[in-house]
């Protein structure tokens, strides 16, 4: 959004204008049981997927991959990225992809000149005070972060005051899909800037329209995103009272941030399904059903009885 204002970054364009090597890729091939879809479009179309298309999840890149356990840094993982073959047509549908958000995290360190994390702090940190944000917290911070996850496939010791996606440590501890670390006060600074249309404490970080811009609802078929966010579907992990113009983001490890602006009202939930071990597709069933739950019980605390209702304020 910062970029996009001050004119470093067009969304509409290729994003090879950025990362050149995205076009110059010669594409992996890859084991069948890697392959999510049938063969990968022809690489003729990579050269036309967008920025905004990374933003929508719709650059048609597939949702993961570890290459964490061949690259031993952030230059060879990225090559491996700069790499992936595409498993469907950019545009065509909703794929939420962490390949395509390291791809974007790579984008502002090459406008900017600066390591995401060096360039998120004096941006967007700092200005906000939000002290208790941060990637790679120092071992000092350590016993005031909870356990991660027991890995026993790839670190081989318990996870805490770390990122836990593979592929986010392996590219140095941080990147654009993983590794920040904060606290509900914190987060509730960002969130409150949000809603006040770019500016908190007399101090104006981005626009109003550029943030109604970018959390404006898209269709894709018969899915729906915003640039960078999500959206709320029914059933949401937002549960059943946010309105339709909210926005939000989840975590793989149970973390969630609703942004209401109808209602001006966010919630925070800062939480853990993974630990000791990320279990199964019902763990993952209970933590949607739990997040839905807690954000009803937060709005009808404020007094929304019904999907129209307003909050007694």
């Amino acid at each position: 959004m910062m970029l996009m204002e001050q004119g470093q970054v067009d969304i509409d364009a290729p994003i090879s204008r950025y990362l050149p090597e995205w076009a110059e890729a010669i594409v992996r091939a890859e084991s069948p049981e890697m392959r999510q879809q049938s063969a990968s479009p022809d690489p003729a179309l990579r050269r036309k997927v967008t920025v905004r298309e990374l933003l929508l999840h719709t650059s048609g890149l597939p949702a993961h991959r570890n290459y964490f356990f061949d690259a031993k840094n952030k230059a060879e993982l990225l090559a491996r990225v700069f790499a992936a073959p595409l498993i469907s047509e950019p545009g065509a549908h909703i794929e939420y992809s962490d390949l395509g958000f390291i791809l974007l995290g790579e984008i502002v360190t090459r406008i900017t000149g600066e390591p995401l994390a060096e360039y998120a702090t004096h941006r967007i940190l700092n200005p906000l005070k939000m002290a208790r944000s941060m990637f790679n917290p120092p071992p000092g911070l350590r016993d005031e972060i909870p356990p991660t996850e027991n890995d026993t496939t790839f670190r081989h010791r318990q996870l805490q005051g770390e990122v836990n996606d593979a592929n986010a440590f392996a590219m140095g501890g941080g990147a654009g899909h993983a590794g920040l670390f904060s606290t509900a006060g914190d987060l509730a600074a960002f969130a409150q800037m949000i809603l006040n249309g770019g500016i908190y404490g007399h101090h104006r970080l981005l626009q109003r329209a550029t943030i109604q811009k970018f959390t404006s609802r898209v269709m894709i078929g018969e899915s729906s995103r915003a640039l960078g966010w999500d959206v709320p579907t029914r059933p949401s992990s937002s549960g059943q009272y946010f309105s339709s113009e909210s926005f939000g983001h989840t975590g793989y490890t149970g973390a969630s941030l609703w942004i209401d602006p109808v209602r001006h009202v966010f919630v925070i939930l800062l939480t853990n399904r993974v630990y000791p071990s990320a279990g199964g597709n019902a763990e993952s069933k209970r933590m949607s059903a739990t997040r839905a739950a807690i954000h009803d019980a937060v709005m009808e605390l404020l007094g929304v009885d019904n999907l129209t209702a307003q909050p007694k304020l």
